[in-house]
């Protein structure tokens, strides 16, 4: 394939949003082989002008303008602007790495979905676990969860609070726990409270699955230290894995040292160094785009972490209307 100026095997992207991610994806471009940095847009002109400086592109005046000169764009704009702009990209015939959630309602990423299967276009979601070393040592060794526990705190930070914990910080593990299991959701009960925002900033969800695999998922962003962990138990043995210190360990029968004592169990611990995810990420978008290669986090794939983060706000939406009715809290 080739570019919007003739060179073959070359990617030209560009960048809506000079916020904290637009600003990675805009200095990321510039490393990957195969992607070129066409330009950026922010709606914030001086910030988009520092951004810009920075990653060494063009400002560009509009949305449309640098449409113009890309075969692909980064929607890393608010979230409440994801599907509008995604749309925009679609219907203009270029790819799209839309940032997570996909979309604000079911409905609309159902649209982005059709749009992008009817146009041959690349629809890739930002869900950037999906390329970490973490999801490829979990995935490896364990394939058949029977119950899943997902820690993911960290203290209050202003950023992300236009969107609940839950589509901020819970997604992630939501997204990666339903790439683990591979089952439809059955049933979701959850509780939250908003503490420092308009939205949820903790929420703990306990996730049924058809197939009978459970997972408890907590998230938090008032807490007062980072911790991003998960433990899984099957038949295969039990995992654990630390995500900031970069550890796992596995006891099961097929890898590791033998335990003594155990009838036969074996210990695995490994670690894995820092993995740049996001390049990871632009690597596989530009196989996707250039390749033909499939897309590992589709818009299908962002629409069911999206299903399940909204099944979430409906639980603790729910359990909120139950206590006020009961007494047990003040109506909001």
């Amino acid at each position: 394939m080739r570019g919007v100026d003739g060179m073959a095997g070359v990617l030209r992207v560009g960048v809506i949003g000079a916020g904290h991610f637009g600003r990675y994806h805009a200095l990321k471009i510039r490393d990957v082989p195969g992607e070129m940095l066409s330009g950026l847009f922010d709606p914030d002109s001086a910030r988009a002008a520092e951004v810009a400086r920075e990653a060494g592109c063009p400002v560009m005046e509009d949305v449309d303008a640098l449409l113009a000169v890309s075969d692909a764009v980064v929607v890393a704009a608010p979230a409440e602007f994801h599907f509008e702009l995604a749309v925009r990209a679609l219907r203009a015939g270029r790819h799209v790495l839309v940032e997570k959630p996909v979309a604000a309602t079911l409905e609309q990423a159902d649209f982005l979905v059709t749009l992008a299967q009817e146009s041959g276009l690349v629809c890739q979601v930002g869900h950037l676990l999906r390329y970490s070393a973490e999801h490829a040592a979990i995935t490896q060794r364990m394939s058949r969860p029977l119950y899943i526990e997902a820690t993911r705190i960290a203290p209050y930070k202003p950023r992300g609070t236009d969107v609940s914990v839950i589509l901020d910080l819970m997604i992630h593990d939501l997204d990666l726990v339903l790439a683990i299991v591979d089952s439809p959701i059955a049933q979701v009960d959850a509780l939250g409270a908003a503490v420092s925002s308009a939205h949820e900033d903790i929420a703990n969800a306990r996730v049924r699955f058809e197939n009978g695999c459970v997972a408890t998922i907590t998230a938090s962003r008032i807490s007062l230290k980072t911790e991003r962990r998960m433990r899984l138990f099957s038949q295969e043995g039990y995992l654990s894995a630390d995500f900031m210190k970069r550890e796992l360990t596995l006891i099961g029968r097929e890898r590791g040292l033998p335990l003594p004592g155990t009838n036969g169990f074996r210990r695995e611990h490994i670690t894995w160094r820092e993995q740049d995810s996001l390049f990871a990420e632009h690597q596989a978008f530009v196989a996707s785009c250039l390749e033909g290669a499939p897309v590992v986090v589709d818009a299908l794939a962002g629409r069911r972490a999206l299903a399940a983060a909204l099944a979430v706000t409906q639980s603790i939406a729910d359990s909120r209307e139950r206590m006020e009715l009961s007494g047990l809290i003040g109506a909001a």
